[in-house]
């Protein structure tokens, strides 16, 4: 039997690709998540990042979470100055964080905000940090 039924088409498909390779099925979606993505990239794998995310898929909003590194030290039995994992190839601190994203922002045609995600703590800030970047209007 028709396991969506007779009126009904699939509502999710599963696709592998890179973020650092351009790839026509990711072309202007409504909307695309980097969770806890970035960190993992090299650095200087970024701008591939950033030229296919931005200037080739062209979502009209994108969601960025990463971790804040100034909070790390709030993490009891986290060395000073290591990060929260194996796999983390840098942490930024807020500034920048919010340095890259304007950047990004600026180079791709979008307006960016920033939320910390998490209990907000007086002097470090929440334990991640998300930039939500919404594409501007062509003029």
């Amino acid at each position: 039997p028709d396991q969506y039924g007779p009126d009904r088409a699939p509502r999710v498909e599963i696709h592998q690709s890179a973020l650092t390779y351009t790839d026509e099925r990711f072309r202007d979606y409504d909307a695309a998540v980097l969770m806890e993505v970035i960190e993992h990239v090299d650095p200087p794998r970024l701008g591939a990042v950033e030229r296919v995310v931005f200037g080739y898929a062209k979502p009209k909003a994108v969601i960025v979470t990463t971790p804040n590194s100034e909070y790390n030290v709030r993490y009891e039995g986290l060395a000073e100055g290591a990060m929260r994992h194996p796999d983390h190839r840098f942490e930024w601190t807020r500034a920048e964080f919010t340095e890259w994203a304007g950047k990004v922002a600026s180079d791709y045609g979008y307006a960016v905000r920033f939320v910390g995600v998490g209990d907000d703590d007086p002097e470090v800030g929440a334990p991640t940090q998300m930039a939500v970047f919404t594409k501007e209007a062509a003029a």
